[in-house]
């Protein structure tokens, strides 16, 4: 599909991956057939979202999927996730096999199961419990356990988008990974981010149930979650809370947010790996990166990691007032924006090299990015792979790596019932909208369109505002095939999230 060069602009238009539940135990699924989904399978309550959409512009030309991990992720994991006609029910794996060959770093990423991150993403300490294979440790333990799981996924230039849900089990996991400088990195991750943080939520469920009779992944979320319906000011009339539930729940989250963050080194760890390997015979793999973006929803927690510029907000009514006006709608950005441009981020950056007079030149870290963290990218992170690059490729005066960092930015927040829908958007989709004129899109849109594909939606209003921008019309400006259109606007990806019973749409679109 993605070297596909449409000449027919209506031709680009294909459907990625949607999915829409009633939200109410014994109702059948209103997507039945049409969307893959077996017909009358009844699903349980589901009280963190009604309806996914997702659509995708594509700007970047890329090559095709290369043979990076020995041709795992290229030739036999992600043809089954770039741009399905739907989302799929898939059986859970009995084990993790697919990440053996991963496996080759993990005993020097984890040096303990504690709450607080490792000091080092290179540590050689082990744990006696990280020298089995991976395929030993099954999914069964898991909160995120689930029989069977539904996916889809979808690939637009250097973009890529992943979306995993469990109707047993009531959770969603979404991901956005802007590839960048090649496509290697954001394939690697959508072949194999989803089952790393399953491999270390199983692997931390083993370790609580040694150490403590009844740890916080040993209760379900509901449970931890009966008291303190309050968590969040202003989300709910606050009842009587357990102090003893409240202090289980937060240290819940927060072994969440460590996992994620773990799952996330490890990936890092594995990839490089990989990247030193195979350098001598592809050395541009050592200037590939990724922004990562991923959101976890699991019953009324939504849990958020980001590496880069891409970005979550949330889309809420302020308390008390009418969810009918959309001007009461307020956009909450739930990440960070890891770029020069961000004050915080440039004054971290100069100040973790001293040393050296340039960590800024031209507006770029080291006049290459514009990100401050992102995946990958190991030429700005290790001086041997900087080292690897020829003529004005190489970065000089390499003096303090690594300039890149991986330590993402990270967040949980109390879904409540005054939130209303979650944009999660690669960057080339603020590169024209900002927060709030994309909430209120979203918003107008599905309020005028009960069944429509919100996503679908912003993308094409994106497309109208870089063809005015560019002086074409929407149609002119989609017969550019990709490579040239990158002129006028970037890769960009879209999942619109719909929380709570709000039912609307579950188709969703990918423009190639």
């Amino acid at each position: 599909m993605l070297g596909d060069n449409c000449t027919d602009s209506e031709a680009e238009i294909k459907v990625s991956f949607g999915y829409q539940c009633n939200g109410h135990e014994g109702i059948p699924c209103g997507t039945g057939n049409r969307y893959g989904i077996e017909s009358g399978r009844k699903m349980l309550r589901n009280r963190s979202f009604s309806c996914l959409s997702g659509a995708a512009l594509s700007a970047n030309a890329t090559l095709a999927n290369t043979n990076i991990c020995n041709g795992l992720i290229g030739y036999d994991i992600l043809p089954g996730l770039d741009s399905p006609n739907s989302f799929r029910r898939v059986p859970s794996s009995p084990s993790l096999s697919r990440l053996d060959l991963l496996s080759t770093s993990l005993q020097s990423t984890m040096s303990n199961l504690s709450c607080s991150p490792p000091s080092s993403v290179d540590s050689h300490e082990t744990d006696s419990c990280l020298r089995q294979p991976m395929s030993a440790l099954t999914r069964s333990d898991s909160f995120l356990n689930a029989v069977e799981v539904q996916v889809a996924g979808g690939a637009a230039g250097e973009d890529r988008v992943q979306a995993v849900c469990s109707e047993e089990n009531e959770w969603l996991f979404c991901a956005i990974y802007d590839g960048f400088n090649g496509r290697d990195a954001a394939d690697f991750l959508a072949g194999t981010l989803y089952e790393t943080i399953m491999f270390y939520f199983n692997l931390l469920d083993s370790e609580s149930k040694k150490d403590v009779p009844r740890a916080p992944f040993e209760c379900s979320l509901d449970d931890s979650m009966a008291g303190i319906e309050a968590a969040s000011a202003g989300s709910f009339t606050r009842k009587s809370v357990d102090p003893e539930m409240e202090a289980s729940s937060h240290s819940f989250r927060h072994r969440v947010l460590d996992i994620l963050q773990r799952a996330l080194i490890q990936a890092e760890n594995d990839f490089l790996h990989m990247v030193e390997q195979e350098m001598e015979d592809r050395p541009d793999l050592v200037s590939v990166g990724s922004c990562v973006l991923f959101t976890l929803l699991h019953g009324k927690d939504l849990y958020t990691l980001n590496l880069g510029d891409s970005r979550a907000v949330l889309a809420t009514f302020d308390e008390g007032n009418s969810m009918g006006q959309s001007e009461r709608l307020k956009a909450i950005q739930l990440t960070d924006s890891h770029t020069v441009d961000n004050e915080v981020e440039r004054t971290r950056l100069l100040n973790e090299h001293p040393d050296d007079c340039t960590p800024v030149v031209a507006g770029k870290v080291k006049g290459k990015l514009k990100v401050t963290r992102a995946f990958g990218v190991g030429y700005l992170k290790k001086k041997k792979l900087n080292d690897a690059l020829m003529g004005i490729l190489r970065v000089r005066n390499l003096i303090s790596p690594p300039y890149i960092s991986t330590e993402p930015s990270l967040n949980v927040h109390k879904i409540s019932r005054f939130d209303h829908f979650v944009i999660i958007g690669s960057d080339g989709l603020f590169d024209f909208f900002n927060n709030e004129e994309a909430v209120k899109l979203v918003h107008s849109y599905i309020s005028s369109t009960p069944s429509g594909d919100p996503a679908k939606f912003l993308v094409e209003q994106l497309v109208i505002k870089a063809a005015r921008s560019a002086g074409f019309s929407k149609e002119e400006l989609l017969n550019i095939p990709a490579g040239r259109r990158r002129r006028y606007h970037d890769d960009v990806t879209v999942i619109v999230i719909i929380l709570g019973t709000n039912h609307r749409t579950s188709k969703a679109s990918t423009y190639l």
